[in-house]
């Protein structure tokens, strides 16, 4: 389930109403509901403003945690395959280190590196 889903039915339910009356005031299908707090399916963007004006919330409560999840979904695969090879915390370390450095430090820093595994194993 989708966070979005899940704020969905908390509110839909704190409300006290059925997913029928929340799509009926929405003017919604009953089964377009039921796909939103399933996680089967996300609404456009007029549909989440409906659904916030008939539950009397604020849209960005119901999508709050979608925005924070959001980036990883989008993250390079290339990236996330790099990420779960040499694991999260020697990304983050990588990472911090490297926003600290120019672009020609980070290029001298590569070659470096470069040069000291292919020196080794010459040896």
């Amino acid at each position: 389930m989708s966070h979005f889903g899940q704020h969905l039915m908390q509110y839909r339910k704190q409300r006290k109403m059925s997913q029928q009356e929340l799509a009926l005031k929405a003017r919604l299908g009953s089964q377009t509901i039921e796909k939103y707090e399933s996680g089967l399916q996300l609404p456009d963007t007029q549909t989440i403003l409906k659904l916030s004006t008939v539950l009397d919330i604020p849209a960005s409560e119901l999508l709050e945690k979608e925005y924070h999840n959001s980036p990883s979904k989008q993250l390079d695969p290339e990236i996330e395959q790099l990420v779960n090879e040499i694991g999260t915390k020697k990304t983050k370390l990588i990472l911090r280190k490297a926003k600290e450095f120019s672009e020609e430090d980070f290029l001298r820093v590569m070659q470096m590196l470069y040069e000291i595994k292919y020196e080794e194993k010459s040896l």
